[in-house]
């Protein structure tokens, strides 16, 4: 692990904002650590720990795309005074290894492992666990709840696309799916990473709807788009470069899938339609809510709702 690794994750492990002094004063009792932590020979994730004097229970967090583990910086202080809090960067995202595609696929089946494993090692007890996916966190997820029902309590997923379904999809998307337009779509975005930087989380929202990231996590996310000579979005084109596969494995076992499941979904959403969130919940049996006036990232934009539908989850 690089010193200059070691050093931004100091950063980003700076006193959490004082969202209201109750939850402040919370915050202060729980301990809250960023630090590293080895999942195999070729993976370390950052990963970011929150945890309660006397926790009711726990909660682990999995970001999208471009995102790091400090967009759950806020959510994470207004849970902290009851709850323990993890969460992590995906492989070639934040500060988390990114070794060669030859070495590790990116793929949502190898993300589940990832998963498995940080979950092991962290020692987390399933039993008193809430999962919540967003974007490219979700697939994995249920991935591995198909072979380990009792990964989790329950299974909180949302604006991703489970099935194979492109005509709900941003064009982005499905052009990265697979080639002739997968390589151009790869290099375009690595040359507009500004671009979607500043404005990934605004697209779609009307002017009134739209939102500022917080400093900090601007910061991270840019910081973080490319280091060890990979980016962000080469992750994620990797990802998508096995994404029919995983999802065609997802809904040929869906009644494999016994972990409770809640299904959270932006009306907004332009990179993937809430009508994918309606079928998937509707082939699984599950609920799902449709968020009036939120796009594709509600944990930012409406941070409040995501903690209500959580502390729900763990009653």
């Amino acid at each position: 692990m690089s010193k200059d690794k070691t050093a931004n994750a100091a950063s980003v492990a700076a006193t959490p904002s004082s969202h209201t002094a109750e939850v402040f004063a919370s915050t202060q009792a729980a301990q809250d650590t960023v630090d590293f932590i080895e999942i195999d020979e070729v993976l370390t994730l950052r990963r970011k720990v929150v945890r309660a004097p006397a926790p009711k229970g726990t909660v682990l967090f999995l970001h999208g795309f471009p995102e790091t583990l400090t967009v759950w910086k806020e959510i994470a202080t207004m849970l902290a005074g009851d709850y323990d809090v993890h969460a992590f960067d995906w492989p070639g995202y934040g500060q988390s290894s990114r070794p060669a595609f030859e070495r590790f696929s990116y793929a949502p089946r190898a993300y589940a492992q990832v998963l498995k494993a940080y979950i092991e090692r962290a020692g987390i007890d399933r039993s008193k666990l809430v999962i919540y996916a967003t974007d490219i966190g979700a697939l994995p997820v249920l991935l591995l709840a198909l072979d380990e029902p009792t990964i989790a309590r329950q299974i909180i997923v949302g604006d991703f696309a489970p099935f194979d379904r492109p005509q709900f999809m941003w064009e982005n998307l499905q052009n990265l799916k697979a080639e002739p337009t997968a390589s151009p779509t790869r290099t375009y975005m690595n040359k507009t990473s500004d671009e979607i930087l500043q404005n990934v989380h605004r697209r779609g929202l009307s002017p009134a709807e739209q939102f500022d990231l917080p400093a900090d996590v601007q910061q991270d996310m840019t910081r973080s788009w490319s280091l060890d000579g990979m980016t962000s979005a080469d992750a994620f084109a990797h990802y998508y470069a096995n994404f029919t596969r995983d999802q065609h494995c997802l809904e040929a076992n869906l009644t494999r899938l016994k972990t409770p499941v809640k299904v959270i979904w932006g009306e907004k959403d332009i990179y993937i339609a809430s009508e994918m969130g309606i079928e998937f919940a509707g082939k699984i049996g599950a609920k799902v809510n449709i968020l009036p006036g939120i796009g594709h990232f509600p944990h930012l934009q409406t941070p409040e709702q995501t903690v209500e539908e959580i502390t729900a989850s763990l009653r």
